[in-house]
């Protein structure tokens, strides 16, 4: 069997202008027709994206097309049909009791709002039970404890307006420095190196090279700083024209606007306005603890002058009865925020604030101490009776602990000739010159001598004046001295607290029994005290009450 015997027979084609006798049908051509090129400029057609199934064999890829084959221009092929994809069948979804639930529930009339539409819960309602089918815990939701459409509908609105009024709020700086910054990530400004180059120089004309820098451009210091040579007013934001408006000033003025005539919030704060005068107190009680105010004063939770000085008897007694000074300090407390609410500046206000600060001295609570002696400074200013000789010591000796030197030159300024020779002042200055001039004798024996209540004072400054008073005895008295010797300079009560003052500071090898009583070896103690001595002289800082 030759290969001609293989190959089908085609039939051969009428002579032009005849009919054939019949019709011959190809189901599908083996071949990709193509339009005949006419020359190099024409494009090739767009081919067919679909692959042309065989006769009479398997599919085949068609094959580039070619510019010498013969078309048979009697055949006109099928077109071919675009295979389209069939959609699965929808799902059908079996709602959960719970779910039916809850959307008979959100359409309750009792449950319906008048500013919430129906279109917008039935939008919500079915992005919320979609969204939890999606994510697969639509049957893990509780759905009775579930928020209803339209309660959500209305916390987005709040959320809403919260964002809104922060924008709002927003500080034009910010704002500017937010648009400067959008401004820059667009790619509107383009970079420049900031090397400069010796090309730059040469291409500056002489002239301009002569002008600073800061007259240069648009943005000249003449521009941004303006001096009036007039009395007239300088024109605000509204009276200044457009095209001369810094952004800053565009930002301003279009803030301005949308607090006159667009958002404005409706928060309304809880507390009462504040009155034009001073309050004035009704409470009747006795007795009130001392809470910081957050808001303007009640009078029917402030006492009047009259029940506070009844309140002060009461403390004065239950003082000397029960020492208590967490309760009368919290009480004092209260008291002088009743007088500073209703604006009570008086002798009764000056005894008030004299009380409370000598038994914050007696206690060691220096920071409450501190307040008092601030405001009684005032006080004594206006005139009012008290004992401001008393507290002038004390504020003296409060600036010696605390090593403020300022302050302390301030208050010795502000004395006068007559003050000075008062016992309490004097004894003060007397304490600041012994220890300008290092001698511990004569500082511990004003210590023995204090008046009034400015002991407590000392005794906050007399162990680190101990301890550099030990330093120099181990320095000037070799090898040894009695131990009655450091108790007598030292102004310690007994050979005891002296004794026991160097064993605190790990001096117990330093002392030793001699038959005319215990010595202390000074000649041996070498840097033992001057590493407490300079940790004692670090700087004192009152920050707060204890």
């Amino acid at each position: 069997m030759n290969a001609s015997s293989m190959m089908p027979t085609w039939p051969n084609a009428p002579p032009p202008g005849a009919q054939p006798p019949y019709s011959v049908h190809y189901p599908s051509p083996a071949y990709t027709p193509v339009q005949v090129r006419q020359s190099f400029s024409q494009p090739y057609p767009p081919q067919s994206q679909y692959t042309v199934p065989h006769a009479y064999g398997p599919p085949q890829i068609p094959t580039p097309p070619q510019t010498n084959y013969a078309v048979n221009v009697n055949h006109t092929p099928s077109p071919p049909v675009p295979v389209v994809a069939q959609e699965p069948p929808k799902k059908k979804i079996d709602w959960p009791e719970s779910v039916r639930n809850y959307v008979q529930r959100s359409f309750l009339p009792a449950n319906l709002d008048e500013s919430v539409s129906r279109p917008e819960m039935e939008a919500k309602l079915k992005e919320t039970i979609s969204q939890a089918n999606d994510t697969g815990v639509m049957y893990t939701i509780d759905w009775d404890t579930m928020l209803l459409p339209q309660q959500m509908i209305k916390e987005e609105r709040a959320r809403a307006r919260a964002l809104q009024a922060a924008q709002a709020i927003q500080p034009p700086v910010q704002q500017y420095m937010a648009h400067s910054l959008r401004d820059t990530k667009s790619g509107d400004a383009t970079p420049v190196s900031k090397k400069r180059k010796s090309s730059d120089l040469s291409d500056v004309d002489m002239s301009a090279a002569s002008v600073p820098p800061w007259r240069n451009g648009s943005n000249r210091l003449e521009d941004r700083v303006t001096f009036s040579t007039s009395t007239e007013k300088r024109p605000t934001v509204e009276e200044t024209p457009s095209k001369h408006m810094s952004k800053f000033q565009k930002q301003l003025e279009k803030r301005q606007k949308r607090f006159d005539g667009g958002y404005k919030s409706t928060y309304r704060s809880p507390s009462p306005p504040p009155v034009a005068g001073p309050v004035v107190g009704t409470c009747q009680t006795l007795e009130k603890r001392y809470l910081r105010l957050t808001s303007a004063p009640i009078p029917s939770m402030v006492r009047p002058e009259p029940v506070l000085r009844q309140t002060l008897e009461l403390l004065k007694k239950k003082w000397k009865k029960e020492q208590n000074y967490s309760y009368i300090c919290d009480q004092f407390k209260s008291m002088r925020q009743d007088l500073t609410v209703q604006r009570i500046r008086n002798d009764f206000t000056v005894e008030v604030y004299e009380i409370h600060a000598r038994i914050a001295l007696e206690k060691g609570d220096l920071g409450e101490y501190n307040q008092c002696q601030t405001q009684l400074r005032a006080l004594y200013q206006l005139g009012l009776k008290g004992k401001p000789i008393e507290f002038k010591a004390y504020r003296i000796l409060y600036f010696i602990h605390t090593a403020n030197r300022t302050a302390l030159n301030d208050a010795l300024a502000d004395l006068t000739t007559a003050e000075k020779e008062e016992k309490a002042i004097k004894h003060a200055l007397n304490v600041r010159s012994a220890l300008a001039l290092g001698n511990y004798h004569r500082f511990f024996r004003l210590y023995l001598d204090t008046p009034n209540m400015g002991a407590y004072l000392m005794d906050m400054f007399a162990g680190r004046e101990r301890l550099a008073a030990l330093c120099n005895i181990c320095k000037a008295y070799k090898p040894e001295v009695p131990l009655r010797f450091i108790t007598e300079e030292l102004g310690f009560e007994s050979d005891a607290d002296a004794a026991q003052f160097i064993i605190d500071y790990q001096g117990q090898h330093l002392l030793e029994d001699r038959p005319a009583g215990v010595a202390f070896l000074a000649g041996k103690a070498g840097q033992l005290f001057e590493g407490p001595r300079a940790a004692a002289f670090r700087r004192v800082d009152i920050k707060g009450q204890i």
